[in-house]
């Protein structure tokens, strides 16, 4: 009986909602912006979604896209670090660029941060980014 109550609630809500509480449940951090938490997910694997070149709560879009890979790894990193991870656990990245001719001093930048592990990357072209960023990555990293 009760589990016929929970699904005729779950029913009366609309997919957005359900969508949405899932969603919430899932996401970690303290804070997020537009929808893009910290980390998503409950598994051996940690899913960390739209890291921006963020810096004291700002997007920091008037920097190169270098400099802005450069925070957004510095915040990936002491996302890692906070849960006790480093950058080796890093499995896969994604980076979006708005820009890919900026693509080979952006490599030079990733390249600093991962000289002894060489994660699985995609690189994508994106026409805009949130928050007027250049670059953003998400990453899925091992757990122990």
């Amino acid at each position: 009986m009760l589990n016929q109550n929970v699904q005729s609630e779950q029913a009366n809500r609309s997919i957005p909602d359900r969508a949405s509480e899932a969603s919430r449940r899932q996401r970690a951090g303290t804070e997020f912006i537009g929808g893009y938490g910290t980390t998503t997910g409950d598994s051996d694997l940690r899913f960390i979604e739209g890291q921006l070149p963020e810096h004291e709560g700002r997007v920091e879009s008037d920097k190169s896209p270098a400099q802005q890979l450069k925070l957004v790894l510095q915040n990936l990193e002491a996302t890692l670090n906070q849960r006790g991870q480093r950058m080796d656990d890093v499995l896969q990245l994604t980076l979006y660029l708005t820009d890919m001719d900026a693509y080979e001093s952006v490599n030079d930048t990733y390249e600093r941060y991962f000289e002894d592990t060489h994660p699985a990357r995609t690189t994508v072209g994106a026409c805009e980014l949130l928050g007027g960023a250049a670059v953003t990555v998400d990453a899925v990293a091992a757990l122990e």
